[in-house]
């Protein structure tokens, strides 16, 4: 069996979990490989899809927001969307990629490329999976028809049937987040004489991080804050500035699941991937200031079964910190309730079914 994982590059959760997918793939010794599928259809396009996505989000993700509203009330409709006519655009080229390097199976952890492979599908006979990457099933994923379709939980069955994806092919075994992020070990030099905490506003650094930061450095000062700021170079050289033996500021990390195990308490924003990483490592989790759309869903469905908390501004941060440092009981529970619900194992469990669904049949 020979797999592509299809992904864009318009945000870190869906290239991450397609990165784990492809590792936990190879560590079976199942030819893998992660391709962004933007790359296919010209530079020039991707670049616009990207640029259209980060402008998207920014401004407290006022346009995002009414996109998303359009969506829904489009997904309502029985009439094929732009999104999946502009994506049906792409079959010619998809479908010679894969032809060319003879895949038997096609994965998408995003819409975009599984509209495409829709579209193939109504003349070629090509397994298709799709991976959501949200707790919540996004506008458009009912246009696509894979084979099979990996979702968060089955908590949120009934969620996906009521967009009209079909209930035959849920699989709710989790986002695949893959064994090594969990039992890898890397060494870190951090302190040991107070509470971590780790906060990290994503692979975009979203967020107003230098206030958030200064007040958390300036309200909780018996803990170490940890902050992750990835590709934002600005967002790190602003906090260069701030003088406290108390801030540990990281940049862009290959370290992350360290971080994560060694800290005390996480705070992020609440996007699919990493609330899921944060969740199969079992610690306390704040969720900050969700960008209106896809994040309030994943807040919501991690509040809701109280496995974290939500903050949605500055203040509300500094009392769950404050709260989690002294209420163990409440720390616990969350913890409990997040090794009920998120499956630490879901890039195995995903390869496992894979194999026993698809690799017989190929072989």
């Amino acid at each position: 069996m020979k797999v592509v994982i299809f992904s864009c590059s318009t945000g870190g959760g869906h290239n991450s979990c397609a990165r784990y997918i492809e590792d936990e793939l190879r560590k079976n010794n199942i030819e893998a490989d992660f391709v962004d599928y933007l790359s296919l259809v010209g530079e020039k396009q991707a670049k616009r899809a990207e640029n259209m996505y980060l402008k998207s989000v920014s401004g407290n993700g006022k346009i995002f927001k009414s996109v998303y509203k359009i969506g829904e009330l489009y997904n309502k409709t029985r009439i094929k969307s732009p999104v999946y006519l502009f994506n049906g655009l792409n079959k010619k080229r998809v479908l010679d990629f894969i032809k060319e390097h003879g895949y038997d199976l096609v994965i998408c952890t995003h819409l975009f490329p599984s509209l495409a492979m829709t579209k193939i599908k109504k003349e070629y006979d090509i397994p298709l999976i799709n991976i959501a990457t949200d707790y919540e099933c996004i506008p458009f994923w009912n246009e696509s028809k894979p084979d099979d379709f990996i979702i968060p939980s089955e908590l949120l069955t009934d969620s996906f049937v009521k967009r009209r994806v079909n209930k035959d092919v849920l699989r709710p075994l989790g986002i695949p987040v893959s064994t090594k992020f969990k039992t890898e070990k890397k060494e870190l030099d951090l302190p040991k004489d107070k509470d971590i905490v780790l906060i990290t506003s994503g692979s975009m650094g979203f967020g107003k991080m230098n206030s958030i930061v200064n007040l958390i450095l300036k309200e909780v000062p018996e803990i170490y804050l940890v902050v992750v700021c990835g590709n934002n170079k600005e967002l790190y050289n602003s906090l260069k500035g701030i003088k406290n033996d108390n801030l540990i500021l990281v940049g862009f990390t290959d370290k992350m699941s360290e971080y994560m195990k060694r800290s005390n308490i996480i705070i992020t924003k609440p996007g699919g991937l990493t609330t899921t990483e944060v969740a199969t490592l079992h610690k306390p989790l704040i969720h900050m200031m969700p960008i209106p759309g896809v994040e309030n869903y994943n807040a919501k469905f991690y509040s809701d079964n109280k496995m974290s908390l939500c903050a949605n501004n500055e203040n509300e941060i500094i009392e769950d910190i404050k709260l989690l440092l002294k209420d163990k009981k409440l720390a616990d529970e969350i913890i409990s309730n997040q090794k009920k619900i998120i499956n630490e194992n879901s890039a195995a469990d995903l390869v496992e079914f894979l194999i026993e669904k698809y690799d017989k049949g190929i072989k």
